[in-house]
């Protein structure tokens, strides 16, 4: 069963993997509401996300940046309701019922932003979970695997060990990380694979994940599948 967005970080939220913030609007007013009670904490502007089963939203129009509380209404406006054609939809598209008002997370800072890719999934060839993980955060990965597979690395998880002290330090390393970001990135894979397990999840797809201006790591998307055979016991 795939989730939407917002339910996908809702999970990851309850394992402590931190997210960028944001809370699902179903109306113009509701979504005025939402960025009102974001702008509260938020450091800058505003990240209107149509909520579909589909990847490649940005390229279809279905995620928009808004400078202030009347741009969120007049985005959310254009985005409710609207057809959404991506790559990954029909030529009909996908209606629009529902989008997220997020906080903006590119804010500027000491050092510079970096994106990375990171998905969780069972490889069944070997009977084990997968991390697969790139420094080239925020492309396909597909893309990526055509044009530098050398930039593409996984690591195996052990299912009667789980995820390793070792692991987490070999990817947070093979990112490219150092000081305070290596420490968050060991914590945020950790967590993340906790959450994965924890929902009977099939697929976690975290594009980009971020490395802030002030080294937090957060999930700023998630593509989350849960396995059908274990419905009844997830809520």
């Amino acid at each position: 069963m795939n989730l939407h967005e917002y339910q996908g970080k809702d999970i990851l939220l309850n394992n402590n993997v931190p997210i960028q913030r944001g809370k699902v609007a179903s109306s113009v007013n509701e979504a005025v509401s939402v960025a009102n009670q974001i702008q509260k904490f938020n450091r800058g502007f505003f990240i209107i996300k149509a909520q579909v089963h589909a990847g490649g939203r940005g390229k279809g129009g279905g995620i928009k940046l808004a400078k202030n509380i009347s741009e969120v209404k007049e985005v959310s406006n254009k985005i409710l309701g609207m057809r959404l054609i991506t790559p990954q939809t029909s030529s009909k598209g996908k209606l629009v019922r529902k989008v997220l008002i997020a906080e903006d997370v590119y804010y500027p800072g000491e050092s510079e932003t970096k994106e990375f890719y990171i998905s969780i999934l069972l490889d069944r060839s070997t009977s084990r979970n997968i991390i697969i993980y790139s420094s080239e955060g925020g492309m396909d990965i597909e893309q990526v695997s055509d044009e530098s597979p050398h930039l593409i690395f996984k690591e195996f998880i052990d299912p009667k060990l789980g995820i390793l002290p070792f692991q987490l330090r070999n990817i947070a390393f093979n990112l490219g990380l150092v000081g305070d970001a290596f420490k968050e990135m060991t914590l945020f894979i950790k967590n993340l694979y906790k959450a994965y397990v924890n929902s009977d999840a099939s697929l976690f797809e975290i594009n980009p994940v971020l490395k802030t201006s002030d080294d937090k790591i957060i999930a700023v998307d998630c593509k989350v599948s849960i396995d059908d055979n274990s419905i009844f016991r997830q809520k």
